[in-house]
Order: C-alpha cells, then sequence, then structure tokens
C-alpha cells in the first residue's frame, strides 16, 4: 500500500460598504524536499499564513507541526475570502518546530517562504513554487504545493464520529498508536487528503474524536465519489505502519444517521494475499454523522422565497412646504427629487424578487384627511385596508396626489411604522417557511426624535424576517442617525439587549448626488443577502424546493 500522505459617470464607491465576498476558497498545502535542520531526526515543519494588509504582513493562521517528514502533506484546510475585484497576497511560511518552544522564526528555523496572489491560486487550482530564503536564495530543492477549492454555495459540512476495535497490534512492548486518514479520490484518480485524526495511544480500539468537514472538502459534495481511508500506526521519525485501509462513499456513510452505525472491514492487502484465514486487520465504526447545510441567498431566492418590499416616507414640516422649489418634497416636472431618486433606485433592484410586484406604501409626520390628525403610519394611497400599490411606478403616483392633501407636521417617529412591517413579518415567521422576506426602505430628512422607541423596535424586528435601510434625505446632520447602523459596534435597545441581527443600514442621499442610481442601490442592498441567510440560517429553515419558473406578468400570456 502507498505510504501514508506526509503527515507526512462612474458610480461612487459606496462609503459604508465593505467589498461584497465573492466566495470562500479553502487553500490545502503541502511540501517536498524540505531542507533538514534537525542533526538526529529530520524537521518537524508547520506552514504559518500571512497575509498582506496595508503593506504589512500579518499572521493569518497556521498548520499543525508534522513531526519528522521532509515531505509533509499537512491537513490543515486554510480558509480564505476571496474578492474578485482587489489584489489579495499572500504568504506561505514554513518553519522547523521545537516541541513545546512552538514555532521558532529565528532564522537556523526557516525553512523557506512563497509569495503569492489569491487570484493566480484560484485561477489555476493547483500551483507548485520554489521555497525561498532570506535574500532571494533557493531553499535547496523545496517546493511547495497549494491546492485550492471554492465553497459553492449550495454546500454545508458534515460532522463524523469513528472508532475502531481489534486493530492489529503494531508494537512489540506496548500497542499501536492508530489514528486514521481520510482521502478523496478526484476524477484523475489522484488522492487528496480531506482530514487526519489524532494519535489516540496504546489501544487497539481506539475512539476518535468527532470532527467535521466541508461536503465539498469531503467529496465535491458528489455523494458517489469514491473515498480512502486508512488506519496507521502512529512513529515518532515518521515511518508509520499500515494498519489496514476500506473504501466508501458519502452516500454509504450516511446509513449512519440517527441510531444506526455503519462499519466497514479495515484490509491489509498483502496479509490478504499471504495468509489464508485472514478476516481483516480490525474493524471501523462511524458512530454517528450529522450533515448541516449551508445555504446562500440564491438557494432561498430560487426556492421561491419572496422580497415584500415597503417604503415609509417623512411628511414632516422641516422638508419645508411642497409648493415651494426649495422644499425636499417639490415636484419638478423636470427632475425627480431626492425622495423619488432613492425610492426608485432601491425600488426598482427589489421589484425582481417579488412576484405580484406590489409595494406598500407608508407616509409619517402629516396631518391626514379626514380630521387633519397627525399619523406616523398612514397609507399614502389613503386606503387603510390595502396599502399597496402597483409596482414603483404606483408608488410614484401614490406619493405625488397625497403630497397635496396632507399637511406637514412632525415629528419624527419612525417606531410606528418599524412595528407595523414587524408585525406583518411575525405572522410570516410562524409559516416556518423561507417564502417571505422583508425589506422596509425609510425615506426621512432628519434624526428620528423617537430614538429609544426606534431602537427599541430594531431589536425586536432583529429576531424577523427583515431588513432596514434607511436613507437621509437634505443636507442635514445626520450622526446620530449612525448609531442605528450596527457598522460601529453593536445596536442595543434601551435596556441593554443587542440585536440578534445588524439588520440596518443608514445613508445619507448626498453621498450619492453625484453618482449614478445604481450606486446607491448597490450600497445599500449590499448587506440584504447576507441578513436574509443568517436570519433563515438562525432558525434553521432550509430553502424550498426550487418552484418552476413563473411567467412574468409584464409579458403578457403565452401565445
Amino acid at each position: 500500500p502507498p505510504r501514508p500522505a506526509g503527515m507526512g459617470d462612474v458610480p461612487e464607491p459606496c462609503p459604508q460598504a465593505p467589498l461584497a465576498v465573492l466566495s470562500k476558497v479553502e487553500l490545502r498545502v503541502s511540501c517536498k524536499h524540505l531542507l533538514d535542520r534537525d542533526t538526529l531526526n529530520k524537521s518537524d515543519p508547520c506552514v504559518l499564513l500571512l497575509m498582506q494588509s496595508q503593506g504589512q504582513w500579518m499572521e493569518v493562521d497556521r498548520s499543525e507541526v508534522i513531526k519528522s517528514n521532509l515531505n509533509p502533506v499537512f491537513a490543515k484546510i486554510f480558509t480564505v475570502d476571496y474578492y474578485f475585484e482587489e489584489v489579495q497576497k499572500l504568504r506561505f511560511e514554513v518553519y522547523d518546530s521545537h516541541g513545546q518552544a512552538g514555532v521558532g522564526t529565528h532564522d537556523d528555523d526557516f525553512l523557506g517562504g512563497m509569495e503569492c496572489t489569491v487570484g493566480q491560486i484560484v485561477a489555476q487550482k493547483r500551483v507548485t513554487k520554489p521555497l525561498f530564503l532570506k535574500y532571494g536564495k533557493f531553499a535547496g530543492k523545496s517546493t511547495i504545493t497549494i491546492i485550492s477549492e471554492e465553497i459553492s454555495g449550495n454546500n454545508g459540512y458534515v460532522e463524523l464520529a469513528f472508532r475502531a476495535k481489534k486493530l492489529d497490534d503494531k508494537d512489540l512492548f506496548s500497542k499501536s498508536d492508530p489514528f486514521l486518514e481520510i482521502y478523496r479520490i478526484d476524477d484523475d484518480r489522484s488522492e487528496q487528503l480531506v482530514y487526519r485524526t489524532e494519535v489516540v495511544k496504546n489501544n487497539l480500539s481506539p475512539i476518535w474524536e468527532p470532527f467535521k468537514v466541508s461536503l465539498n472538502s469531503l467529496c465535491s459534495c458528489e455523494e458517489k465519489r469514491k473515498l480512502r481511508c486508512v488506519v496507521w500506526d502512529y512513529d515518532s521519525r515518521g515511518k508509520h505502519d499500515f494498519i489496514g485501509e476500506f473504501f466508501t462513499t458519502f452516500e454509504e456513510m450516511q446509513k449512519a444517521m440517527g441510531e444506526n452505525k455503519v462499519q466497514w472491514d479495515c484490509m491489509n492487502p498483502k496479509y490478504k494475499i499471504k495468509k489464508r484465514n485472514y478476516k481483516n486487520s480490525g474493524v471501523v465504526v462511524l458512530l454517528d454523522l450529522k450533515i448541516h447545510r449551508v445555504y446562500s441567498f440564491l438557494d432561498y431566492i430560487m426556492g421561491g422565497c419572496q422580497i415584500h418590499f415597503t417604503v415609509a416616507i417623512d411628511f414632516t414640516a422641516s422638508n419645508g412646504d411642497p409648493r415651494n422649489s426649495c422644499s425636499l418634497h417639490y415636484i419638478n416636472p423636470y427632475q425627480p427629487n431626492e425622495y423619488l431618486k432613492a425610492l426608485v433606485a432601491v425600488g426598482e433592484i427589489c421589484q425582481d424578487y417579488d412576484s405580484d410586484k406590489k409595494f406598500s406604501a407608508l407616509g409619517f409626520g402629516a396631518r391626514i384627511p379626514p380630521k387633519y390628525e397627525v399619523s406616523h403610519d398612514f397609507a399614502i394611497n389613503f386606503n387603510p385596508d390595502n396599502d399597496e400599490c402597483e409596482g414603483i411606478q404606483g408608488v410614484v403616483e401614490s406619493y405625488q396626489s397625497c403630497l397635496p392633501k396632507i399637511q406637514l407636521y412632525g415629528p419624527t417617529n419612525v417606531a410606528p411604522i418599524i412595528s407595523k412591517v414587524a408585525r406583518v413579518a411575525a405572522d410570516e415567521e410562524r409559516t416556518k417557511e423561507a417564502s417571505q422576506y422583508f425589506i422596509l426602505l425609510i425615506l426621512t430628512d432628519g434624526v428620528v426624535t423617537d430614538m429609544a422607541d426606534t431602537r427599541e423596535a430594531i431589536v425586536r424586528a432583529s429576531y424577523l424576517p427583515m431588513s432596514i435601510i434607511i436613507v437621509g434625505v437634505g443636507n442635514a446632520d445626520f450622526t446620530d442617525m449612525q448609531i442605528l447602523d450596527g457598522d460601529d459596534g453593536v445596536l442595543r435597545s434601551p435596556k441593554g439587549e443587542p440585536v440578534l441581527r445588524d439588520i440596518v443600514q443608514f445613508v445619507p442621499f448626498r453621498e450619492f448626488k453625484n453618482a449614478s442610481p445604481t450606486a446607491l442601490a448597490k450600497c445599500v442592498l449590499a448587506e440584504v443577502p447576507k441578513q436574509v441567510v443568517e436570519y433563515y440560517s438562525y432558525k434553521a429553515f432550509p430553502p424550498r424546493c426550487p418552484r418552476p419558473p413563473t411567467p412574468d406578468p409584464s409579458l403578457g400570456s403565452p401565445q
């Protein structure tokens, strides 16, 4: 059998939103022909991963130490975020470790380094480069190989618990010290180390610690892909003794879910040929298997989750008389005002995810007919039983027709509208299905008056399927509004209870005045996919089964 793997109009950039993570990438590392720094044994290598940030190299992670091995294959999987639009510089440094003292950073312990970018590894999938010592000197014939795999959206991870029984004894004066390795067999028949367990000392019936691996890593998300599992007797000098192996698939492993167990004969092919009555070299048992699915935003959308869009418009007196051209609510026949620009930019994106194309449109801070009492959550179409408008154009028309009928007043209270949408979202939550998610767009010209109630309402809403986008219109000082956007710290209710999820995004419209409408939408909606996934993951609601395509009503009936 093979030896063990070496343990051997340019839109403005959004001021708040970080770059969107395109995906996560798993990196596996192996080395060959490392320098031998130890006098009696071989080097005990360990790999450090560093990333460049603002010109400085920062260590982000490190591998396990592999004893006495110049051709190590590290079990550690490094996970990095991949940004398509950024050059992400990586540096791998290999050191000879010294037991309890850990990884030294002296020149004597340095076995070599290599620099590359995440983009290079992702583009090539497998990169092999020479290792260099200080001052650009080759580290002998040493090489390092990095293999990358993208963690796909509809992925997840699996938790496995193995034990073995009656393994062959390979040691003279004590019992074997077994560990288990799992390899994925790829399409080109090469083997990729997936996981290596810890060593259980002096035990022929070891119980290994449960461990988690991604489905992508284990079987490339293909249940029938062949896996090779090998049991070794550990040797501190790196010359591990082969005990036996077996082949399986993730499909077969899944029989171990619930109360069931799956077991395999651990076979040594040499003994099978030589020994007439050879049965096995022990038995390996899968005690338990748990699957944890991880879903993406698109999984929920393709499963039929609808995005319900509500807009709330500030009609307080500080906006100015709508008949005056200086008013933020002035209707100019040639140029939409800031309220309309923000509404259309965000609404046009959201409408693609709502099949009935009907949007709730609410107003606050105005005196409304017939009694002209102040309201903080009125339907701008003046239909209390149905506040929905037909499409974005319907919202625009309702907004324009309601302005002459209301009196701008105050104060700027937004908690009632947050609570109103939250009540509808709470009804949706009770279905225990990922079928509707709510986005509330609040357009306001000033700092909210009911800050304590608003904070309380946001904390309550963070437990529901909803996100809140606040766009500050006009030139007011919006400093106090930043507190609602959890970017600078966790938002808390007046009693100190933190939000479950960061669900608020605040931006002043003036930062996008000279940008295209898509820049504003991109910025304020950047966080929404993450917020949707966070909510449904917290609730453990899987996406519904993908639905057949829905005909677009705007296209008319098929011929």
